[in-house]
């Protein structure tokens, strides 16, 4: 019997580190905001000032960066009217509920009125709804998409992608900036933008030329006073919203531009920053979602730190 209660004893004196190290609370998970602060240096990079356009409104800047891999001719041609200050003194004419604001000439379909295009601006370009992936780097998101095969980063931008098609373009998410066309797909020349205000609307996916999208702003642009059903059109004049000046930044002084670092999407940490967003792990949550969208997945923009 005492060799029994010996035995039993010692079972119990092991056993008994490994019942306390089971019970320890495990290591507390980081938020999203968490590991942003944290990202080291490398994670980050410049926003370009020849691919970024700085949109002055009365109440502020809304920067832009453009996305030459995606629409070449048409950055080109964007670049061109912003050089030759098209859009200055133009208005925002159009904010439509739940769905884009758009800017340009609201008189370019009348020649007598109409604001001519700068030199070096072409009167025709081809659609550039896609590019060709290959080559790409595509940092893809493992969750299921309802609008495309694949989805992810490309350059930065959230992307979608058709492998059998070997096709990419860029999602119509919230801040995504396109060109405004008529029916036919190559009559979009980039004077007439829109911005999306609302929730995504992916259908408009791969059915436009998407120029680039707003990395700070925004809250400048959803603002703007909603115009008339259907399609906020103003009606007046004096209802439109006032442009003071489009530019791009490079070609703003130094001292003038806003400086910018957006966080890699090849990088850890906006791999585990997306994963904390997919399972958030706060004491609101209680279930985590295991699934994040696409236009749900924010790209996070700093201002570099001084030193």
């Amino acid at each position: 019997m005492r060799h029994r209660l010996l035995v039993a004893a010692l079972a119990f004196a092991v056993a008994a580190p490994a019942i306390a190290q089971d019970a320890a609370a495990p290591p507390k998970r980081k938020s999203a905001k968490e590991i942003i602060d944290a990202a080291p240096a490398s994670a980050w990079r410049d926003l370009d000032p020849a691919n970024t356009l700085y949109m002055e409104l009365p109440a502020g800047r809304v920067v832009i960066e453009l996305a030459p891999g995606f629409a070449p001719e048409h950055v080109a041609n964007i670049k061109a009217m912003a050089r030759g200050g098209f859009w200055d003194g133009l208005t925002i004419y159009r904010s439509q509920d739940n769905f884009v604001v758009q800017w340009g000439d609201a008189d370019g379909d009348d020649k007598a009125k109409a604001k001519p295009f700068p030199a070096g601006t072409r009167d025709h370009l081809p659609a550039e709804f896609t590019r060709n992936d290959k080559g790409v780097r595509f940092d893809r998101l493992p969750d299921a998409d309802g609008w495309a095969p694949e989805v992810g980063f490309i350059d930065g931008f959230p992307a979608a992608r058709d492998p059998k098609a070997g096709k990419a373009w860029i999602a119509h998410c919230y801040g995504v900036v396109g060109a405004g066309r008529n029916n036919a797909p190559d009559s979009s020349i980039g004077a007439e933008l829109y911005a999306i205000i609302g929730q995504a609307p992916r259908a408009l996916d791969h059915q436009l030329s998407v120029v680039g999208r707003v990395v700070k702003g925004m809250e400048l642009l959803s603002v703007v006073p909603r115009g008339p059903d259907p399609m906020g059109f103003y009606e007046k004049p004096e209802q439109r919203a006032p442009i003071v000046s489009i530019k791009l930044a490079s070609d703003v002084p130094v001292a003038e531009r806003t400086p910018l670092q957006l966080l890699r999407t090849d990088s850890q940490a906006f791999r585990d920053a997306t994963e904390a967003r997919r399972n958030r792990v706060d004491d609101f949550y209680t279930v985590p979602a295991g699934h994040i969208d696409l236009c749900n997945v924010a790209l996070p923009v700093r201002t570099p730190p001084k030193g």
